[in-house]
């Protein structure tokens, strides 16, 4: 057992997605190979002096604290500053990712397709039928830079809008109303650091009550159908693939992340892009994972791999 590396194992923190950042932590620690690694789970909202205390003795931190504080470029700042390195993408493309508008620009800027949307302020007016009048009658509503489609509502009439709106606005100061796309939500894992590769594509059906794949839809067992490998045409998948990968460098992203998108008819659509995906039993890259062939401890095998790797090409 000597010379096993040390992993400190980030899950919990401070977000609305405290409890599947829980799960998350516990499923990786379980399938974490003890004869490889020296593995102590941290809560930095509990142990964050303990964490910094530790500092010396800790080879790689593997953070999963989804959402703010954790998805956003914050953990990662302080990680840089001392010293420890981490798996997956740096301050910067951990922020532009986790602020939709800005992800939404670059994606724009590098020919990348994405939704028509607004964004609107706390304090500052706005119309709804303005609103839908430039993106049209049915809308997706969602805070600006949350994760987990907490605050996401699904809007068809102007009541809906706006109560969507204000519930949006509990989450965040700023929200962003786009357009609807009628069409088949796909998502992509991607894999690597100068070299990518994708993962067997994900189709994503939410069932029953669900209108749209939401915290709920996400989290609860049965609530959604998630087909894996995806039942699309090759020239759709190999866009989905291209575009994952073109969001990821552009976003500058590393080791990993999970592109979310809409396809309708051939064209696609890039929705968002994770930087931190779930790794629950219920998460989607675990099961893009198997479906690749790999077990989750495989899986995070790589990513550990991987993080090295980009932290030797950095230096």
């Amino acid at each position: 057992m000597k010379g096993r590396m040390k992993i400190a194992l980030l899950a919990g923190g401070w977000s609305k997605e405290r409890e599947v950042s829980i799960k998350s932590g516990k499923a990786v620690y379980k399938a974490l190979d003890k004869e490889k690694y020296n593995v102590h789970l941290y809560d930095p909202r509990i142990d964050l002096q303990l964490l910094i205390d530790k500092k010396e003795e800790i080879r790689l931190v593997f953070s999963l604290l989804h959402g703010k504080f954790g998805e956003d470029g914050c953990i990662q700042g302080l990680l840089e500053i001392i010293g420890i390195p981490y798996v997956g993408s740096g301050v910067l493309a951990s922020a532009m990712a986790m602020n939709k508008k800005i992800a939404k620009r670059i994606f724009i800027s590098k020919g990348i397709k994405v939704a028509k949307d607004m964004v609107l302020m706390r304090g500052k007016g706005y119309s709804v039928k303005e609103c839908m009048n430039v993106i049209g009658s049915k809308t997706i509503v969602k805070p600006l830079a949350e994760g987990s489609s907490i605050g996401m509502s699904l809007c068809g009439t102007e009541e809906e809008l706006r109560a969507g709106i204000e519930a949006a606005f509990r989450y965040d100061e700023e929200v962003m109303v786009e357009e609807y796309i009628n069409g088949r939500e796909i998502t992509c894992c991607v894999l690597g650091n100068r070299e990518l590769r994708t993962l067997p594509l994900i189709e994503i059906k939410p069932m029953g009550k669900y209108r749209l794949f939401d915290y709920e839809a996400k989290y609860k067992n049965g609530a959604t159908d998630e087909i894996c490998p995806a039942d699309i045409t090759s020239s759709v998948a190999a866009k989905v693939q291209s575009y994952a990968k073109d969001a990821h460098k552009a976003l500058k992203c590393s080791v990993w992340s999970r592109a979310d998108m809409i396809f309708s008819g051939e064209n696609v659509f890039v929705l968002e892009i994770n930087t931190i995906p779930g790794m629950t039993e219920n998460s989607l890259f675990p099961l893009a994972a198997r479906s690749a062939g790999m077990s989750l401890s495989d899986l995070v095998d790589e990513l550990i791999e991987l993080s090295l790797e980009e932290k030797d090409l950095k230096c």
